[in-house]
């Protein structure tokens, strides 16, 4: 919980000691993490979303990273551009690692081939400085949030419906066209 909440936010302050981060292999990312960490907000939204809703942090935050990543590889600022990408590798190695393949191992499968997808895309503009593969990997996460976001929708409906029962799903396009993108 802690790895996909400082992906988002960075380190809560008061869970951190400074010692233990300045021995750990992965303080330079945390370090530079800190600084979204310093807005009270974000960090609230955070701790007291839902486990639906910190998903789509996950994609929003990963959506803009790579964003950023582009701006930077096109003003040809490739430290930026390198540590942006760097961010949303490493939101997707977090996504990837919270699948639970107890739960449905095939649609375990499906997702985490997509998400080997978009990490091998997100590299793969790092190493070539390439805008088109940043563009098909944020391509995919739009994709992958807009379902997400309709799976959010329903949960919720379901929560607020009295009696329990599911909602009957209605006949939107975007509901089908989201359902076709996260079943195959």
């Amino acid at each position: 919980m802690v790895c996909v909440l400082a992906c988002i936010i960075g380190p809560v302050a008061s869970s951190w000691q400074p010692e233990v981060i300045q021995r750990s292999p992965m303080a330079d990312s945390i370090r530079d993490m800190t600084t979204v960490a310093e807005n009270p907000y974000l960090r609230d939204a955070v701790l007291t979303a839902s486990p639906e809703q910190l998903q789509l942090m996950l994609y929003d935050g990963c959506i803009r990273f790579s964003l950023q990543a582009r701006d930077a590889i096109e003003k040809e600022d490739f430290e930026t551009s390198y540590e942006r990408l760097t961010r949303a590798q490493k939101i997707i190695m977090e996504m990837q690692n919270a699948l639970d393949y107890e739960v449905n191992s095939e649609l375990c499968e499906r997702v985490a081939s997509i998400y080997g997808f978009l990490y091998n895309k997100l590299v793969d503009a790092c190493v070539h400085r390439d805008v088109d593969a940043i563009d098909d990997a944020v391509k995919v996460l739009r994709i992958e949030r807009k379902t997400w976001q309709i799976l959010v929708d329903k949960v919720k409906k379901a929560r607020d419906h009295v009696g329990g029962s599911m909602v009957e799903p209605s006949n939107d396009k975007d509901e089908a066209q989201a359902s076709f993108s996260a079943e195959g």
